[in-house]
């Protein structure tokens, strides 16, 4: 079909997490609640390592770059969800949907790419710490966090530009809280195959790939960890990568859920749900996993909140 047979669609319906009126304003100060802890948790885990010296150093630099990331990805979701909450017409026109599309997937990918640096950095951390000081060095860490954000604009282009392509006509209810990639190809008029072959390469370089990368890191972490003899020292080692390890087994779990089952087996009510978790639960828990479970976040914010006060 040409483009000319098309009525193309200006703006989108988001229908939401429910459709029943009696939980709408119980989940609005719900996500409100939520969404002003990742606010402070993220944010103030940015402020704490920028004004502790002691937090400057590789794992807290990567840290201060996923709190970023974390604050971001929250912000491009929660606030329109919110306002759909108490708004009677929840609508988004096609050119917000298209940024939000965008930049979510931009903050996603950076932040599957950013997990398995934070994941390579223990590695080299608990493996070779005679050698981390000289494998680790700012310029090091420099490129991969450079590295991670260019992935996320490559991915995020490549997908929004394929779906810029792709016609959307009589459709136009998005079965979601934000413009995800899957619901809104449920939603086009035209040929999405160039959409499913990206998603299928993206899927598998930004989820698969780090998720490999990831549990071989873990790998040679717990045997170097078996090998030392002291109990304290494997608790050390072990506490460092605690929280890293339930960060990544809650965003990562909630992803493959949502992005690698087969189209006849998924479901877009079960998709929403797993899209909550990555989209607003991480982001907010992981500023209190990585402080909560972390001796130096503790010291560094006695040492902070004394200064100032």
């Amino acid at each position: 079909m040409e483009r000319g047979n098309y009525s193309l669609v200006t703006e989108f319906i988001l229908i939401g997490l429910t459709d029943h009126p009696k939980l709408q304003l119980p989940l609005f100060f719900l996500f409100l609640g939520i969404y002003v802890v990742t606010v402070l948790g993220n944010l103030g885990m940015i402020i704490l390592i920028g004004l502790s010296s002691h937090l400057h150093n590789p794992m807290y630099y990567f840290l201060c770059n996923l709190s970023f990331i974390d604050f971001c990805q929250s912000t491009v979701i929660t606030p329109k969800m919110l306002v759909n909450f108490v708004s009677e017409k929840n609508t988004i026109s096609y050119s917000d949907c298209m940024t939000q599309f965008y930049f979510f997937g931009f903050f996603a990918i950076s932040e599957c790419q950013m997990l398995a640096v934070m994941a390579y950095d223990r590695y080299v951390a608990i493996c070779h710490p005679l050698r981390y000081s000289l494998i680790m060095t700012y310029q090091v860490c420099s490129w991969l966090v450079s590295g991670v954000y260019a992935l996320g604009l490559i991915g995020a282009t490549a997908h929004t530009g394929c779906m810029l392509r792709v016609f959307f006509c009589k459709e136009y209810a998005i079965n979601h809280y934000f413009c995800d990639l899957l619901p809104l190809l449920k939603l086009a008029c035209s040929s999405t195959y160039v959409n499913d072959v990206v998603t299928l390469v993206s899927s598998t370089f930004n989820i698969f790939f780090p998720t490999l990368t990831i549990i071989c890191s873990y790998v040679f972490i717990i045997a170097s960890i078996l090998k030392i003899q002291s109990t304290e020292g494997r608790s050390k080692a072990f506490s460092t990568c605690s929280s890293h390890i339930v960060a990544v087994g809650v965003f990562f779990g909630s992803l493959a859920f949502m992005y690698l089952q087969p189209s006849s087996v998924s479901s877009m009510d079960q998709g929403k749900v797993s899209s909550v978790f990555y989209t607003i639960i991480v982001p907010m828990l992981n500023p209190l996993i990585y402080s909560l479970r972390n001796k130096d976040v503790k010291i560094s914010l006695r040492e902070v909140i004394k200064r100032t006060f």
